[in-house]
């Protein structure tokens, strides 16, 4: 996709939403780490059921570790992989307290060290916690990238780095949110909804989906 044509992308999907934000729900971001890492293979819905109850009670990696891993068990067991989501979010509120005083470390190599913390979720609370300008590559970002032609790639690493080279400003701090979104209610996995999408004249997806009768 051109430069031009990039821009363009962005710049309708920043109009539709001018301030794009995550799904998921959290009060501060120890909250959102949580959320994050208890989102994987799970629905932010369903997620964000299970923690407004959760997170009345937690505020902090002490408080979760006084909660201990039963009683959060208790709180998550509708979310999927629970029992391993629980272990690790434990661990990481240990990590958290004796390292570093209880407080979400500004820093990719930190985070990616707690246990249930991967890449993708280090991008999030980098740009959402801290207004960094990251990319986190989920299924619905690397479909759109791949799809539209934005930022094909093999791996959601290859689209990460495409649409860090790519994107321009000054969209880089909402991009992955918009491309997020746009991938969930419109660039659809199994039947995009083309005839609705504000960006269809951009695309390079040559099956565009018509409207239905």
């Amino acid at each position: 996709m051109k430069k031009a044509d990039i821009f363009e992308f962005y710049r309708r999907l920043a109009e539709a939403n001018p301030e794009p934000e995550t799904e998921l729900e959290y009060g501060n971001p120890y909250q959102l780490v949580v959320a994050v890492a208890l989102s994987a293979q799970s629905t932010d819905v369903g997620v964000n059921k299970a923690t407004r109850a959760l997170f009345e009670k937690v505020k902090t990696p002490q408080q979760m570790l006084d909660l201990g891993e039963e009683g959060l068990k208790d709180h998550i067991k509708t979310i999927g992989l629970y029992n391993t989501k629980a272990k690790n979010v434990i661990k990481a509120a240990q990590i958290l307290v004796d390292e570093y005083d209880g407080e979400v470390p500004d820093d990719r190599a930190a985070l990616e060290k707690l246990p249930g913390v991967g890449r993708k979720t280090a991008n999030v609370v980098l740009n959402c916690a801290f207004g960094h300008e990251t990319f986190a590559v989920d299924t619905h970002i690397f479909r759109v990238g791949n799809r539209t032609g934005l930022a094909p790639g093999k791996t959601p690493l290859a689209v990460e780095k495409k649409l860090d080279k790519q994107t321009p400003e000054p969209f880089r701090v909402g991009a992955h949110h918009w491309l997020i979104l746009h991938g969930r209610y419109v660039c659809k996995a199994r039947t995009p909804e083309c005839w609705r999408c504000g960006v269809a004249d951009l695309c390079r997806f040559k099956k565009k989906t018509p409207a239905p009768k």
